[in-house]
């Protein structure tokens, strides 16, 4: 067991610009408690493989030092991994979210405007080719007019409060808060009976050759 002192190669202490201002020891420490706790192995063992001390592993895990290359390379075999792997956090490019905060959802005008139906929009363009719409749906008003309706891709209903009747196709379904209901857009679907005001539902919408990237 060896305990290393801070070579002339070591990393020097660099603030990541595009990750929240975590440094690159924080984001190399992360990445190494992440794999030994995802090996199940102890500090202990992890020093021991990497030959070397307890406190000097801690340490990295804290990001409260910069370990050389070498340093590096044995932490990777000792986790059975690979040095890229333990910089997978540093230099990633940021805007990969979108962040909605409560009650600042974009209004929408959804299948023509009823009173007392509102849709607020969650989601974000995601480019020229859709991948999905996100609504909170919110009736607190009863109302004659409640069409069917279709289109493309995959629904996916989930009740926060109320109670309502809800028909897809010629299958009738009652839903109440924490039900989810999953249907295909392309079956004549919507609102039976709202049975109990007011109504709140979580509204996605996938549409066909979604893609993740």
């Amino acid at each position: 067991m060896i305990t290393e002192k801070k070579p002339a190669n070591s990393l020097n202490t660099v603030k990541n610009p595009k990750n929240s201002g975590l440094s690159l020891e924080k984001c190399i420490g992360n990445a190494v408690k992440g794999l030994r706790l995802r090996q199940q192995l102890t500090i202990s063992q992890v020093a021991e493989l990497a030959d070397l001390s307890v406190g000097m592993l801690s340490k990295i895990e804290n990001g409260q030092i910069s370990p050389g290359l070498d340093t590096l390379s044995r932490l990777a075999k000792a986790l059975g991994s690979t040095m890229a792997m333990l910089f997978r956090s540093y230099d990633v490019p940021a805007g990969g979210a979108h962040l909605v905060k409560h009650g600042e959802g974009t209004p929408f005008l959804r299948h023509g405007k009823r009173p007392g139906h509102s849709f607020e929009q969650l989601s974000y363009d995601q480019g020229p080719t859709k991948a999905f719409d996100a609504f909170l749906v919110t009736i607190d008003q009863a109302s004659d007019d409640l069409p069917a309706i279709e289109h493309p891709g995959i629904e996916l209903i989930y009740v926060l409060e109320g109670v309502m009747e809800y028909r897809c196709g010629q299958e009738l379904y009652v839903l109440e808060p924490g039900d989810t209901l999953t249907l295909k857009g392309e079956v004549m679907h919507g609102f039976e009976r709202l049975v109990q005001l007011p109504i709140r539902f979580l509204c996605t919408i996938i549409y066909p050759g979604a893609s993740a990237t």
